[in-house]
């Protein structure tokens, strides 16, 4: 009897952030693969004597390719018992779900998904900011900052990421900010557009800083990486009230 797997979004790496059906099912998982932003404190509500695998990828470390990860998943669940794949945020948003999904369904073994807490929404929280805005700010869109091989993606809507009347949230951008904002000033967005800069989010490495996307740009070019996760922000953002006199 094959056994049953829970894709959990873990939120961006506070454990209270956690849902209760996600606690309940770490608490009752024979067996977890979790990502490396999905641990520490947040494997605590696990129980005791199940495996814990990590198969984490990170950018420009060395990572388990996808197929490994979908292949294990499918062997683990395949030997029985309760199965929680983590993943950080929400496994739905650039979180490789379609790929271990279609995996699952090859070998006949049943689902759930549980939503977690997006990166973009909790990075807006911390920033004590809505991530859209009544008049100014009416559309909300995601987009990755790289592709398979780690290049800012060819394919990309320029029309649509130039639109100063949109808020847009880069993940995985750092490495490629700055061409893309060359991309998006040529395509008519003003160089004097907000954007913040959202590291480790909810971690004891959050930092927020707010900037332009020209000053932000040349910012990532000239500091030296961070291995905090980031997110890039920008477009028509909010202040934040809480940092206004008055």
């Amino acid at each position: 009897m094959t056994g049953f797997v829970s894709f959990i979004g873990s939120g961006p790496g506070d454990p209270e952030l956690l849902t209760l059906k996600a606690v309940d099912r770490l608490g009752r998982a024979d067996a977890v693969l979790y990502d490396d932003l999905s641990s520490g404190a947040i494997l605590d509500h696990v129980r005791k004597g199940a495996d814990l695998v990590s198969v984490g990828k990170r950018a420009g470390r060395a990572s388990p390719r996808q197929d490994h990860v979908s292949r294990l998943l499918v062997d683990y669940a395949t030997a029985g018992g309760r199965i929680v794949r983590l993943k950080s945020g929400d496994s739905g948003v650039f979180g490789r779900l379609e790929e271990e999904l279609i995996a699952l369904h090859a070998a006949g073994i049943a689902f759930e998904i549980i939503p977690g807490v997006p990166s973009a929404c909790a990075a807006a929280a911390a920033a004590n900011i809505p991530l859209t805005r009544r008049l100014t700010a009416r559309r909300l869109q995601f987009v990755t900052g790289h592709d398979v091989t780690g290049a800012l993606p060819e394919d990309l809507n320029m029309a649509a990421l130039a639109d100063p009347l949109a808020t847009t949230v880069v993940y995985m951008g750092r490495r490629t900010f700055a061409t893309l904002a060359g991309m998006l000033i040529a395509a008519g967005l003003p160089g004097d557009t907000p954007a913040m800069l959202a590291e480790g989010v909810t971690t004891e490495a959050e930092a927020l800083s707010r900037s332009t996307v020209a000053d932000l740009a040349e910012t990532l070019v000239q500091e030296a990486p961070s291995k905090a996760p980031a997110l890039i922000f920008y477009g028509a953002l909010a202040p934040d009230l809480s940092q206004v006199d008055g």
